[in-house]
């Protein structure tokens, strides 16, 4: 027993001598202790003989044992006996025996609580598990009476219990208002019934209400065009209510899908995005727009797309796109880069009606090619089955085997727009989806599958039927009139289509790749330096999701401030934008944890400020000789046209208080211009308009020349533009008799989305005199004056004073206003002539000039008004017409009008018929 130094051995100790009973020799003397393991032993216990005939001992402690020091003890005995004689010579000893003694325990000790004060705060009105635990110890050593049995309040009339672990929980839900701080003693009890020495004190403050969840969301957030980044949740924070919580993970979802092909890109062609985007030169569009030039994409029906590009609806039966031999050919190679937009699905498909195969879904093939190699042909087909992608590959379809390269992908089978770039340098073959690089998850040889026909050929949107099921496919035939809607195809592909191309030779760099497919907008996070320690922030390739993971509160909610949103178009597409918010915590306790619900609400992109594209640096007129036109460069119509793009916004002026308008210039890329002529279009035979092609193909832009206007369509700065619009000339053919024209200039960007001013320009041609004065020009010139509304233009190009200046030729109005003062000084000269004339003639005379002037005939009066006099006289050129105007009509000068710039023709009959000189 504890404090005590009796030990009760069981058995109890004997030591037996075979000598018995001799004296001496077969009595027991002693025992000896030896120490055990533990070190007890010979210095804490000790034994005695009893009885040296029976060998009867006893072992006792030196010193009272104690039990909190050390339970258990362990030695080893032996025995000696007396020897030979009194004085013990030649004793003998036993062999050694091992004891153990263990230290009963005494409850000696009261319970002792690890804290004399235990505090706690809980927010009021709801019922808890576990507020706080308290915790007593005992110093005894055996757990009957070192254990705490139980725990008791002892304060009474309290709304708190408490469990045998010390947990204290309440009764009932808290009332901060009722009570702010509850008060009150808990006491404990070990096994044995002995109470804790001193009481514990538990104070419980009772918190207002909280509410967990998030703080500051906003349901709008404005996005103006050029603020670069923004955040979207300035002032937001997590509340738990003092929950501890050890992992927090939120989700930001920008939904974009409705934005184009999947989020906000440049609005320009997916040729001027390759070209923007440095991709290589040489690719071939598969589904061009439907044209005389490319008719095989025009059975196929089309939807709407918010950006430039072509959108092609394929139902997985007769929408199928037969490529022409004649690209096909021009696709050669084992190296080549496959490119496309692809949706799978949709509700704006129509379904299959003509050709089914079964309830069992099969492969459905996006580009079935074969193509010559010299002198072998290729086969490769890219399909879809399920969510899967499979590009089954033939580098020689008469000796090698096929290959075909597998990829499992969520993106193929998620109904949205994804971007697929199939790069492909036989054997090694990359894919891009998205932006991001992918690698087969299977590449197997495909054994033996019957060789395809060695004929060149390429479907999109299916493949064709194996040469036993088509053999006027086989025959390399295709019957007239039987469109492709009356052929059999295998393997039709259901979903939208753009952009497909393909480019042989060298593959795309991965950094044109992502250019190519890059989103303008998205989610992104402003600082990563600033990101606390244990904060993780993981971002999809397409920045439509953002992950935020962390377990400390307060980094978390700055980590949320970080968000942000940008767009680095300067004309983003305006519009709502959905988002979402979704928060997921990990608690401790995990049945009390906290459970968040999903925050929702929208991104607006306001309007951006239109783009004023002004065209100016052309005249409103251009007069030139019309030999000039006849050259075999032609004049040019835009010399000096200046072209500026501006921005207008708002400002305040502090000064007013009011709002101004201001423009600032700013670069920009134009993606289109037109030249069109107005009224009749051009004659191919007589008039044409020329560019400069070099400049055009050296800038990658595209031109298409036709009678009725030139369109000059690519991506490009307005420099370029302004050097390709300067070298438009316009030429005529020898012997055209045309006195003007006129031409319309305007451009855009942004797919048409913004406009220019509408320029436009009136060339006249300036004839010489000799061609003027013909018979047949005076006619002309006569019809002008009696048909004005016919040959208003025409007559305006003979008003130039100078044809070697860009000169301004007046307009209808200004030349009806100098044909009426022409007119009035006429009379005015008549009138004096006539005065002139009745001083000098005699009475007879007189009186015929007063019989003339009172019977005034003006019924066959004509007038021709020479306004290209000065321009001739200035010109240095002589005109010599006294000789073509003898026969019919005289030219009257003043002598006191020498210095007028202006001869006056008359032809005047009287009712003599005799012609009279004024």
């Amino acid at each position: 027993m504890e404090n005590d130094n009796t030990v009760l051995l069981n058995p109890p100790l004997f030591a037996l001598d075979k000598d018995a009973p001799l004296h001496y020799a077969g009595e027991i003397c002693g025992f000896r202790v030896h120490n055990g393991p533990s070190g007890s032993g010979s210095v804490q216990f000790e034994a005695v003989v009893l009885d040296r005939s029976t060998g009867e001992g006893l072992v006792r402690s030196k010193e009272p044992l104690d039990c909190e020091s050390q339970r258990e003890h362990s030695f080893t005995i032996q025995a000696y006996d007396c020897g030979e004689g009194p004085d013990g010579v030649n004793s003998k000893k036993s062999h050694k025996a091992t004891v153990h003694v263990r230290v009963n325990d005494v409850n000696e000790f009261s319970p002792v609580f690890v804290e004399r004060r235990y505090e706690a705060s809980v927010p009021e009105g709801r019922l808890f598990d576990r507020i706080v635990r308290v915790e007593a110890l005992d110093a005894d050593c055996s757990p009957q009476y070192s254990q705490i049995c139980f725990y008791d309040i002892i304060t009474p009339n309290v709304p708190f219990a408490i469990d045998n672990d010390g947990n204290i929980k309440n009764t009932e839900p808290l009332d901060s208002k009722r009570q702010r701080v509850h008060t009150f003693w808990v006491t404990a009890f070990d096994c044995g019934k002995n109470r804790a020495q001193a009481d514990a004190q538990v104070v419980v403050t009772v918190k207002p209400s909280c509410k967990p969840g998030w703080i500051g969301w906003t349901k709008r957030v404005e996005y103006t065009p050029g603020s670069g980044s923004i955040p979207l949740f300035p002032s937001l924070h997590l509340e738990t209510c003092e929950e501890t919580v050890w992992n927090i993970q939120a989700t930001v979802e920008l939904q974009t899908g409705h934005i184009g092909k999947g989020c906000d890109r440049d609005s320009y062609s997916d040729r001027s995005v390759r070209r923007l985007c440095g991709a290589v030169r040489g690719e071939v569009d598969l589904l061009p727009p439907p044209s005389p030039a490319a008719n095989w994409t025009a059975t196929l029906p089309t939807l709407p797309s918010s950006d430039s590009s072509l959108v092609f609806s394929f139902n997985g039966s007769n929408h199928v796109a037969v490529v022409p031999d004649s690209v096909v050919s021009t696709l050669s190679g084992d190296h080549f880069t496959l490119q496309l937009w692809m949706r799978r699905g949709g509700s704006s498909i129509q379904p299959a009606t003509t050709q089914t195969r079964g309830n069992r879904k099969e492969e459905e093939t996006i580009v079935c090619s074969t193509v010559k190699n010299d002198d072998t042909f290729s086969h490769y087909s890219l399909s879809v089955h399920g969510c899967r992608l499979s590009l089954f590959y033939w580098p020689d379809v008469s000796a090698a085997r096929p290959v075909k390269f597998l990829w499992k992908l969520e993106q193929v089978c998620d109904s949205e727009w994804h971007h697929l770039s199939l790069s492909v340098q036989f054997p090694s073959v990359t894919l891009y989806v998205d932006g991001v690089t992918f690698d087969p998850a299977l590449i197997h040889d495909n054994g033996a599958i019957p060789n395809p026909a060695p004929r060149q050929r390429m479907f999109i949107g299916a493949c064709w039927e194996p040469e036993e099921k088509q053999k006027e496919i086989l025959n390399n035939t295709i019957p007239e009139g039987k469109d492709s809607g009356d052929l059999l195809y295998v393997g039709g592909y259901h979903g939208l289509l753009s952009g497909v191309t393909v480019r042989p030779g060298s593959v795309e760099p991965h950094s044109v790749v992502e250019c190519l497919y890059a989103c303008r907008e998205g989610l992104d996070f402003g600082d990563l330096e600033t990101l606390g320690s244990g904060m993780k922030v993981h971002v999809n390739p397409s920045q439509s999701v953002l992950v935020l993971e962390g377990d400390d509160i307060e980094s978390f909610n700055r980590a949320v401030q970080q968000v942000t949103y940008r767009n680095s178009l300067r004309f983003a597409t305006p519009g709502v934008r959905p988002l979402k918010l979704t928060t997921s915590l990990r608690c401790f306790n995990e049945e009390s944890c906290l459970s968040l619900k999903q925050l929702e609400g929208y991104l607006v992109v306001l309007q951006p400020d239109a783009p004023q594209i002004s065209l100016s640096g052309v005249g409103p007129h251009l007069a030139r000789p019309a030999p000039e036109f006849e050259g075999p460069r032609g004049v040019p119509l835009f010399p000096e046209l200046r072209i500026v793009c501006s921005l207008s916004h708002a400002v305040n002026t502090a000064a007013q208080g009011m709002e101004a308008l201001m423009s600032d210039a700013v670069a920009h890329t134009l993606d289109g211009c037109e030249v069109q002529p107005l009224g009749e279009e051009l004659n191919s035979e007589r008039e044409e308009l020329l560019v400069d092609m070099d400049v055009v193909r050296e800038r990658g832009l595209e031109i298409i020349n036709t009678t009725a206007y030139i369109a000059i369509t690519g991506a490009e700065s307005i420099s370029v533009y302004e050097d390709v619009l300067r070298s438009v000339r316009y030429r005529l053919a020898k012997g055209s008799a045309r006195f003007e024209r006129r031409f319309r200039l305007s451009c855009s960007e942004m797919n048409g989305r913004y406009t220019s001013n509408e320029l436009t320009l009136e060339v006249n041609f300036l004839h010489s005199l000799d061609s003027l004065y013909h018979p047949s020009h005076l006619l002309a010139s006569q019809q002008q004056f009696l048909h004005p509304s016919h040959h208003a233009g025409e007559l305006s190009g003979h008003t130039l004073p100078n044809p070697h200046r860009n000169s301004v030729v007046p307009g209808a109005a200004t030349i009806i206003i100098m044909v009426c003062v022409g007119f009035l000084v006429v009379m005015v000269i008549l009138g004096v002539f006539r005065i002139r004339s009745i001083h000098r003639r005699g009475e007879g005379a007189r009186g015929g000039a007063k019989e003339g002037s009172s019977q005034w005939d003006d019924s066959a009066l004509t007038i021709i008004v020479n306004p290209m006099e000065t321009y001739e006289s200035r010109m240095g050129i002589t005109a010599d017409t006294e000789g073509e105007g003898e026969e019919d009509e005289e030219v009257a000068e003043s002598p006191d009008d020498a210095s007028d710039d202006q001869r006056i023709i008359i032809k005047k009959e009287g009712r003599d018929g005799n012609a009279r000189r004024y």
